[in-house]
């Protein structure tokens, strides 16, 4: 009976254990079959992952064109140093050697290695190396696992920093920048690596000469080192853009700046910086643009330092800002079109009346620049002359109103719709500007400064050259633009660009022929920029200006289009604390119209314009050579729209100077 006994319970054993060995092996069973056959493509995947890598190749950027097909901003192939991760720390030793060979520091390897955040792509570690650094890492190849060269398109701009602010610049993508655009579109064609546009036209048009990148799958060996290369997705290049600067005029305009900075130092006259902008006025394509200070590019493309990068970024002149488009200044005198526009469209006077500038206003104490008082003057020899005392009339007849009015015909307070980010719209002074930002009350005197061309009023380079284009071409007001063609991959053209009409200007013909000849009056003897272009063999329109600047000097102004009779160009000029517009700005636009005219010689022997004291050479002593004064006033003739009676010459001897200078 004990024996049965022990015999059963031994067969329960038994079978309990079958039935846990049976268990174990259904359980392994499943397994085997999950991983093989339900999940086995993904660890199929995995290993692979392990053994081979996808290496991105970049795209080259299309190119950038002038008017006259020569290359602004192309590609160049360079030398690219790179690092395969493979999930360790690297060694030490392999790092000193690495950077000994690159040249950089070790921290900052590591740093670039730090701020990889997973995966197998590759961290660019340097690019453009010399051929002498290629073969040293060649030749230690050995010592240097997982670290790669491959031969890459660089950006490259043959001409440094000319229009750097325009061309614009390009970097990596960054790891969160890469995050941020899979999160908003998940089939982005931007990966690891992908070089984007940052500023300017590159980043303007980034999905046009971007490209698609490719890629090679390499095989590696157990330390991470490629070892054969299995597969390739060929690149697709970027789309190339033709661009309606002209490369000449760019390179002239961007001299004349130099020097003629560099001249305004020399005397003693702090310059800050300079914007200039050259325009069709037949068509609002853009021609020159010029910001100054600038960048070179090339830093950005090659990667660049950090000392690099801190003397740009500290700059206070603000290398990185288009100031054509996005700086704001007082417009100054060259404001006075549109005061003379209103007066004389809305027949607050007549071109022949006689106002008398005894060199200050009756009413308010605001005279003209340097004390001149130029005496009986009517619309033409005003406008020609620049003078003050004769606009702060105009002013007062016109009436703050009615010049915001006309103001926004000629397009200022507005942005022209160039197509550059950054543009400003600029500002307009007026009594609701005034209450909502200050809070107070509008006075007589400040529709005074603002007749020309100060108080709260603001404008950009690029709308004053859309302001002059304006009266050049009758009325018509174009929208700017840079971009005339987009290319197709097999150069045919996909767009074409040309002008944009926005709206023609409400002012008659003959208004506009008065103040078009008063602008030609300008640049000959005896109008404020006579001594610039004496002796010239075409007749230019100009204004001349001088915009007061609360944190330093004033800010110099021209304004010209050329032919007169049958305009061609439009130049703006504006040097940052260069004082008077005639000495500053004015030589600078006669340089890029010389080089545009193909004129050699012309014009006068001193650089600036200017005698040692800063006023204008060979032109009539009464003027004051140039340019106007806010904050002088004059005396009516009696016969002014308020009715106010003229006020004798005598007391203008002791009346103090008020209100910003203007020329």
């Amino acid at each position: 009976m004990l024996e049965a006994l022990y015999k059963k319970n031994k067969k329960g054993r038994f079978d309990a254990l079958m039935y846990i060995v049976s268990a174990i092996f259904v359980i392994l069973i499943i397994r085997l079959f999950y991983l093989q056959i339900m999940d086995g493509e993904y660890y199929h995947t995995k290993a692979e992952g392990n053994r081979l890598r996808m290496v991105s190749v970049t795209a080259a950027r299309g190119v950038m064109y002038d008017r006259n097909g020569q290359i602004v901003a192309g590609s160049r192939p360079a030398y690219t140093v790179s690092i395969v991760p493979t999930g360790q720390d690297i060694d030490p030793g392999e790092l000193n050697r690495l950077a000994t060979m690159l040249n950089i520091k070790p921290d900052v390897i590591q740093s670039k290695i730090a701020a990889h955040k997973g995966g197998y792509e590759p961290i660019r570690l340097a690019t453009d190396i010399t051929m002498d650094r290629v073969t040293m890492i060649e030749e230690h190849r050995h010592e240097l696992p997982g670290v790669t060269i491959d031969v890459e398109p660089l950006r490259y701009y043959p001409y440094d920093s000319l229009a750097s602010q325009l061309f614009g610049y390009v970097g990596e993508v960054s790891e969160d920048e890469l995050n941020e655009l899979k999160a908003e579109n998940p089939e982005t064609p931007v990966g690891p690596g992908t070089i984007l546009g940052r500023s300017g036209l590159e980043k303007m048009y980034d999905d046009v000469l971007r490209g698609i990148d490719g890629g090679k799958q390499v095989e590696v060996d157990a330390t991470g080192r490629p070892v054969a290369e299995v597969g390739r997705k060929d690149t697709i290049p970027g789309r190339d853009i033709h661009l309606t600067i002209d490369l000449p005029l760019q390179k002239a305009a961007e001299k004349a700046v130099a020097d003629q900075l560099a001249s305004l130092r020399s005397q003693g006259i702090p310059a800050q910086g300079a914007a200039v902008v050259a325009m069709d006025p037949n068509t609002g394509a853009i021609l020159a643009m010029v910001s100054a200070p600038g960048f070179n590019p090339n830093w950005f493309a090659r990667g660049i330092t950090s000392a690099q990068w801190n003397q740009l970024n500290n700059d206070p002149n603000h290398p990185f800002d288009n100031k054509v488009i996005s700086g704001e200044y007082p417009p100054g005198s060259p404001f006075k079109i549109i005061t003379g526009a209103a007066a004389l469209e809305l027949k607050k006077v007549t071109p022949n009346e006689m106002i008398f500038d005894s060199g200050r206003h009756w009413l308010i104490d605001k005279r003209n620049a340097e004390g001149e008082a130029l005496g009986w003057l009517d619309f033409n020899t005003a406008l020609a002359k620049s003078d003050n005392v004769y606009f702060y009339e105009m002013g007062n007849r016109v009436g703050i109103e009615e010049l915001d009015r006309f103001a926004k015909l000629f397009g200022l307070g507005e942005k022209t719709g160039i197509k550059l980010y950054g543009e400003s719209s600029g500002n307009l002074a007026s009594p609701e500007y005034k209450r909502k930002v200050f809070d107070q009350d509008w006075y007589l005197g400040e529709t005074f400064d603002a007749a020309i061309g100060q108080s709260f009023t603001l404008v950009t380079p690029i709308q004053m050259a859309m302001m002059m284009s304006e009266v050049a071409n009758g009325g018509i007001r174009y929208q700017p633009y840079v971009v005339s063609r987009i290319d197709n991959s097999d150069g045919t053209p996909a767009e074409i660009f040309g002008p944009k009409k926005m709206g023609v200007l409400q002012v008659s013909k003959t208004v506009m022929d008065l103040i078009r000849n008063a602008l030609r009056d300008v640049t000959v003897e005896g109008g404020t920029a006579g001594a610039l272009f004496k002796g010239w063999p075409i007749e230019i329109a100009g204004k001349t200006g001088t915009a007061e600047n609360s944190t330093g000097r004033d800010h110099g102004w021209f304004v010209a289009y050329a032919p007169y009779d049958k305009p061609r160009i439009v130049v703006v000029a504006l040097v940052e604390q260069g004082s008077f517009g005639a000495g500053s700005a004015g030589p600078i636009v006669r340089d890029v119209l010389a080089e545009y005219f193909h004129i050699n010689g012309a014009g006068t022997d001193n650089k600036n314009g200017t005698n040692g004291n800063g006023s204008s050479t060979g032109v009539n002593t009464n003027s004051a050579a140039n340019n106007n004064s806010l904050g002088t006033t004059s005396t009516n003739t009696g016969n002014t729209a308020n009715g106010s009676t003229a006020a004798g010459g005598d007391n203008s001897s002791n009346t103090a100077v008020t209100g910003p200078q203007q020329r």
